[in-house]
């Protein structure tokens, strides 16, 4: 536990940072005492990524200064940050797969022999280092095939090797099961004991309660509270990250009606290993959302893939209302009565030099009320563009504002927005909430129940456990391209359900 008598071992005093007329920091200071996990938290557009990068050397503030061990420091990029003590944790895994796990570790500061890498002696440094800090790994283990939860571990490893003594976790738990989450949060519990100093940034205000001793709550791009978590309570930071008290989904039982999408013997082959999708069967009803739960790369991806017309399938059927649509195109597919929330918003989603009127409009404009003949209706489209920014209180510039100007929340939800708006009988809601602060988490879980409750159906293929949960009637567990289990509403066990996840048997 820290010494709050002592000096933190970091400051940033009254951090500016600003990108043209937007302040995305503004005046912003921070403190971080040896041992000590602070959260950093707030809404999406709050400034608490920008303040982390910042810190990491990846942008340079207006205004402000860092000090460490009591002294100013001048953080121009990643590699200075590194050299000061600061590693980061990144949400998107940057390993490469052909590599052990030594060789990933050691990667850019490779012990020589010489000329030459000295395999031998990365490999016995690494192991140290996983039984020092309690991280079992095996240092000659190949990344490729490795478990979610254990490539965690190598990036842990990977800041450990480079004398990080601050460590920076970027949305640390996204694509964990239960029991890898618990995990990743007894590690950093050790790694605080050890006298490293955490700073998490998460929406997730349980593992908060859980893991941290303080929190800094920003809205934005203000720091708008710094308190001890055992002076609050998850409502009280939702309170302040959103400035107001969030209303629990109702979801009240219906009686759902007949398949809006059925999906028997569906077969997705492999690159020359197991095949991505194996004799999968699955059904959604008219009324009801279905949750897909499964640790990612577990063929979700190839599923969603398949059914709008992204991928072809080797084998099965896929039918919307009753019609064959595995093969078929998306245009196909979107005429046949699907819509789709991409689980990545920036590959499948968008375009980032695409304004948010042309994103917003992708899929809409062969609609008559949006095209004559192929010519564009360019006022009715800058009305529709206008109402999913004022309905789904998407932040940005305006319509005319590229879709790369936004930040990752707020392009997320101009995209679930234009999906939602076609008020189609299927919906595939993929990782729909990815990135969102809690305020539009529940304005998107809100909007799909809605869609349930008009008698449409929603797939939802999502790794956050707890939303699968909250907002299924039913749930299929996914393992090796395989449905490998079924839960209803109110007949769910968590660990269990995580073991399905995990090892595909409970």
């Amino acid at each position: 536990m820290q010494n709050r008598d002592a000096e933190p071992l970091l400051r940033m005093e009254h951090i500016v940072k600003r990108y043209g007329d937007l302040v995305a920091n503004d005046d912003v200071s921070l403190k971080l005492y040896k041992g000590e996990i602070l959260a950093v938290i707030g809404e999406n557009g709050a400034g608490k990524t920008t303040l982390m990068k910042v810190l990491y050397g990846m942008e340079q503030a207006n205004g402000g200064c860092i000090y460490l061990h009591g002294g100013p420091v001048a953080i121009r990029d990643s590699a200075q940050a590194i050299a000061h003590g600061i590693g980061m944790v990144q949400q998107h895994f940057m390993l490469f797969d052909p590599f052990t796990v030594a060789e990933n570790v050691v990667y850019g500061k490779e012990p020589k022999a010489g000329l030459y890498f000295d395999l031998k002696k990365a490999t016995a440094t690494v192991g140290e280092l996983s039984q020092k800090y309690e991280l079992p790994l095996d240092p000659n283990a190949k990344i490729l095939g490795m478990p979610v939860g254990l490539r965690q571990r190598v990036e842990i490893l990977k800041v450990l090797y480079q004398n990080a003594d601050i460590i920076i976790f970027d949305e640390p738990t996204a694509v964990l099961t239960p029991q890898e989450v618990h995990e990743l949060l007894k590690t950093m519990k050790k790694l605080a004991a050890a006298g490293k100093s955490i700073i998490i940034i998460t929406h997730k205000l349980n593992e908060v309660m859980e893991v941290a001793d303080r929190a800094m709550v920003m809205r934005t791009g203000k720091l708008i509270a710094d308190v001890e978590i055992k002076d609050t309570t998850i409502e009280e930071l939702s309170f302040m990250m959103v400035g107001r008290h969030l209303a629990e989904t109702d979801i009240p039982a219906v009686e759902p009606g007949e398949d809006v999408l059925r999906i028997e013997n569906l077969v997705l082959n492999g690159g020359g290993g197991a095949p991505a999708l194996d004799r999968l069967s699955l059904h959604v009803r008219a009324g009801e959302i279905v949750g897909i739960a499964g640790v990612s790369g577990n063929g979700q991806s190839e599923l969603a893939q398949c059914i709008f017309g992204l991928a072809k399938p080797d084998g099965g059927s896929i039918k919307i209302r009753g019609r064959e649509v595995g093969g078929c195109n998306v245009r196909a597919v979107r005429a046949a009565g699907a819509a789709m929330i991409p689980e990545d918003r920036y590959i499948w989603g968008s375009a980032s030099q695409a304004t948010v009127t042309e994103t917003g409009i992708m899929g809409h404009y062969i609609q008559p009320a949006f095209s004559h003949r192929g010519v564009l209706k360019s006022k009715k489209i800058q009305q529709f563009a206008q109402e999913l920014i004022d309905r789904f209180a998407v932040k940005t510039d305006g319509i005319e504002a590229k879709t790369g100007s936004l930040s990752g929340g707020n392009s997320q939800k101009l995209i679930a927005a234009r999906e939602i708006m076609h008020k189609s009988p299927l919906l595939l809601a993929c990782e729909p909430t990815r990135g969102v602060d809690v305020g539009a988490m529940e304005f998107i879980h809100e909007q799909l129940v809605k869609k349930r409750a008009a008698g449409d159906g929603v797939l939802l293929i999502s790794s956050e456990l707890s939303e699968v949960i909250k907002l299924s009637d039913r749930i299929y567990v996914m393992y090796r391209g395989r449905v490998n289990g079924e839960f209803t509403r109110g007949h769910v066990k968590e660990e269990e359900l995580g073991l399905l996840m995990a090892r595909g048997k409970a």
